[in-house]
């Protein structure tokens, strides 16, 4: 049996139990332990990458119990992909933090490794509760990660955030309780199986158990009108914590595309399913919502986390078009709307540091120090994210465009984009002209600027030019991962193959 896929889980778990248990050793070496874990996860994720885009699922079958009875993890493209996003995110947001602000409270590494432990989890279980387990294990962590480094605004936050995932998890119990209850399986392969040949008379009660998972996925992603903890919650958090819970809401994303196309989408497709036609209007709703957000923001974490808004809208209203070649744009924009928006919270707090009491807040203030070097970074950054070119951004949006263009919903889909991405566009360089070009009388501000925090920001916006760089072989991957998703028949006979073989071997 292949051990590797077990590794993105335990790895993590046993790091973050060490930091736990050994919470006095110095913190420099609690940073070393966890740089060194997202380290290995970054490697462990481009060695399952590169097997699983070779056209293998990897599957993995905890204490050799046959699906659909036992723990299933399963590795495929989709997966990879979002393992490989996190690992190296993960990656950036433990060197940002190992510069000082993992100090500011009690264990911070330690709940960053079970929340990747968490996150990993979601994207490789097989079955529906232990979906359900891993979302419980990453929330828990975040709980604490909002709050670390206390203060009013982030446990004002936290209230918010806890009360309305818990509402979330209550309602995800009872609507995997209601599939259990109609098919007797929880195990994700098995339930597309006997959803597509359920009875007539079960058909409601499905119904009804897709819709609630539409609701619970819906909190997790930020779907209007679920989204009004995510810009409180993330402007309140430090910058590295914002940064990772960046692909929190993509955690959601990938919950709902896999439900839906594997367990849901089987026969019907992606868009047979009532729940999936909600996905439309909901997501130009949370679209148009994120773009009146950016404009309204008064500092710049404030600001980003509405982008992240944006960038949820975006992605839904595009995978609700259930094509291939729309799929393919959407997890391509995933990419880059992911590493851009956290970038951005990194780079919010390295403004916040040399503006002194005016910290973030788009006010006059004094000249900064560094406001040249802030200011390159910065003219860049909003570039990349408003989706000009030659960055990323640009290259997602208009293949996001003309995915669009050759159905009816285009008379929806392109005005609102543009339009929040014209929203953005001003919104920055507002926010831009008051840090970098308007300055008041006071003396300047000499404040040190930390070369590792810049190099890390630096770092993960020339991902962006290298996303656009490579992006014809980047979008020949997202289309076969397209592929791979909207024919799910591959992944069910993966998992009745790895049945029958457990079953002999016992």
């Amino acid at each position: 049996m292949n051990h590797l896929i077990i590794l993105p889980v335990l790895i993590p778990l046993l790091a973050g139990a060490f930091l736990v248990v050994a919470f006095a050793v110095p913190l420099a070496l609690q940073r070393l332990i966890s740089l060194l874990s997202t380290a290995l996860l970054v490697l462990i994720a481009w060695l399952l990458f590169e097997r699983v885009m070779a056209g293998n699922h990897v599957l993995y079958t905890l204490g050799n119990w046959s699906p659909p009875f036992g723990i299933l993890l399963v590795a495929d493209r989709l997966s990879v992909l979002m393992l490989l996003i996190t690992a190296v995110l993960a990656a950036f947001c433990a060197l940002y933090a190992g510069r000082g602000d993992d100090s500011r409270g009690a264990h911070f590494h330690a709940l960053l490794q079970f929340q990747l432990a968490g996150i990993n989890g979601a994207f490789l279980t097989g079955d529906l509760f232990n979906l359900f387990v891993c979302f419980e294990i990453l929330l828990i962590a975040s709980y604490a990660l909002l709050l670390h480094g206390g203060g009013i605004a982030r446990c004002r936050a936290s209230l918010h955030y806890v009360i309305l995932n818990l509402v979330g998890s209550a309602m995800f119990i009872i609507g995997v309780g209601i599939l259990y209850g109609v098919t007797g399986t929880l195990n994700m392969a098995d339930l597309a199986v006997r959803v597509a040949n359920a009875p007539a008379a079960d058909l409601p009660l499905l119904t009804a158990a897709s819709l609630l998972l539409l609701v619970v996925f819906g909190i997790k992603a930020a779907l209007l009108p679920l989204l009004f903890w995510l810009p409180r919650a993330y402007t309140a958090a430090s910058a590295p914590v914002a940064a990772l819970f960046a692909i929190m809401t993509k955690v959601g994303v990938y919950a709902m595309l896999r439900v839906f196309s594997l367990i849901f989408g089987l026969e019907t497709g992606l868009v047979g399913t009532i729940a999936w036609q909600w996905l439309w209007p909901l997501a130009l709703a949370t679209l148009a919502l994120g773009g009146i957000g950016v404009l309204g923001a008064i500092n710049l974490r404030n600001l980003t986390a509405y982008m992240v808004i944006v960038s949820v809208g975006t992605l839904l209203a595009t995978l609700a078009l259930g094509s291939r070649d729309a799929l393919a744009a959407g997890l391509f924009y995933l990419i880059h709307s992911t590493l851009m928006t956290a970038a951005f919270f990194l780079l919010a707090d390295l403004i916040a540091r040399q503006r002194g009491e005016a910290a973030d807040h788009m006010v006059i203030a004094a000249a900064m120090a560094h406001k040249r070097t802030l200011g390159v970074v910065y003219f860049v950054g909003a570039i990349a994210l408003a989706g000009l070119p030659p960055f990323s951004g640009f290259v997602s949006k208009v293949w996001i465009l003309q995915v669009a263009g050759g159905t009816d919903r285009q008379a929806w889909l392109w005005p609102l984009l543009l339009i929040a991405a014209f929203m953005i566009l001003i919104a920055l360089s507002r926010a831009g002209s008051k840090f970098f070009w308007r300055q008041s009388g006071e003396p300047p501000l000499r404040f040190r600027m930390d070369p590792a925090r810049l190099g890390v920001v630096i770092t993960m916006l020339l991902g962006s030019v290298v996303l656009s760089v490579a992006a014809t072989p980047v979008m020949s991957l997202m289309l076969d991962t397209a592929d791979a998703v909207l024919s799910p028949g591959a992944y069910v006979e993966a998992v009745e193959a790895a049945a029958r073989q457990t079953g002999e071997e016992r």
